[in-house]
């Protein structure tokens, strides 16, 4: 892994704070209206921030702890105005992530060099960003000075292979493939073998997008899995689902039905620039013992990062100092 980075640099704040300026106007649009009119934190203002919480996708449980954070809080001090009452959220709010201990170890794009590939197995539905997710990861990679591959095993339908051609043309690296219907363990077998031969420090494979019974969806990928452990006994090393940050609570679902039929352990939440529904980042992050690892807060193929809760608070709050 590489060092710990102590900062965002100016470029990954900005991207930050661009990625999520829909959710954060939002937020305190719905924030000021809840304590309009008030001159203290009451039982009214608690149940319109309770609202505020929800209808921005936070979540009915994580906005039911924030909540009992903040009565806790008022019990003890008064705050009388809405900038107050932000600092306060934004104290709560990050101090509520902090406790929940399953933040990602990673703090940038660097990886172990064991002598085998590390391998990225990437589950989610077609349309969360799933192919888009893993080019904008092999750039990344890429430009942390890593040698990476990407392996097509989602084999069912065309233009997800030609999708995954582009991204690696424009990415830089290798795209490992087969003709379509072929069997996906068979691709990512291959993959790991070329990775492996050619001394690849990243691999990162595709799976199908469609969202298959609990069964089918365990049966394939453990097939994969079996595999690719042939090459790389260890193999995968990450199994990241994709969730599309803009379809609010339907991505929470998704996150279930994926978590119970197989062996996530990361987590990306994808198209949060062009959403007001960023808040479901703190509900996953805060209802699922699986790391938000990635978020996604643009188009461009470096507007990936690693995802910090704290720093993610404080720009959903701008210039509030929790």
């Amino acid at each position: 892994m590489g060092l710990f980075k102590k900062f965002f640099s100016r470029e990954e704040k900005k991207t930050l704070d661009n990625g999520l300026e829909r959710t954060k106007k939002g937020f305190f649009d719905k924030i000021a209206r809840a304590v309009a009119g008030k001159s203290k934190i009451d039982d009214d203002v608690l149940d319109n921030l309770e609202e505020v919480f929800i209808t921005s996708d936070v979540g009915v449980d994580t906005t039911l702890k924030i909540i009992d954070r903040i009565q806790n809080r008022v019990a003890k001090d008064k705050y009388v105005s809405s900038s107050e009452l932000n600092a306060l959220l934004c104290d709560e709010i990050c101090g509520l992530l902090a406790e929940n201990n399953n933040e990602s170890t990673q703090e940038d794009f660097t990886v172990p060099h064991k002598g085998d590939p590390h391998v990225i197995m990437v589950v989610g539905v077609n349309g969360v960003g799933k192919t888009t997710t893993i080019g904008k990861l092999a750039a990344q990679f890429k430009a942390a000075g890593n040698k990476v591959m990407l392996g097509a095993a989602d084999t069912f339908r065309a233009a997800a292979v030609e999708q995954l051609d582009i991204w690696g043309e424009r990415a830089g690296v290798p795209v490992v493939k087969q003709k379509l219907g072929s069997d996906p363990a068979a691709v990512a077998f291959d993959t790991l073998q070329s990775a492996k031969a050619n001394g690849t420090d990243v691999v990162i494979i595709d799976t199908a997008g469609r969202l298959h019974n609990k069964k089918g969806l365990m049966d394939e990928l453990t097939k994969i899995r079996n595999v690719m452990q042939k090459v790389v006994p260890d193999a995968p090393h990450e199994v990241l689902l994709v969730l599309d940050g803009s379809t609010g609570q339907n991505a929470f679902e998704q996150a279930k039905q994926f978590v119970a039929a197989t062996s996530v352990n990361e987590l990306a939440i994808t198209k949060l620039d062009g959403t007001a529904k960023g808040g479901v980042v703190i509900g996953i992050s805060d209802q699922f013992k699986i790391p938000v690892k990635y978020i996604g807060l643009g188009e461009g193929i470096n507007d990936l990062q690693v995802f910090h809760k704290e720093e993610f608070v404080k720009s959903l709050f701008g210039d509030t100092k929790c």
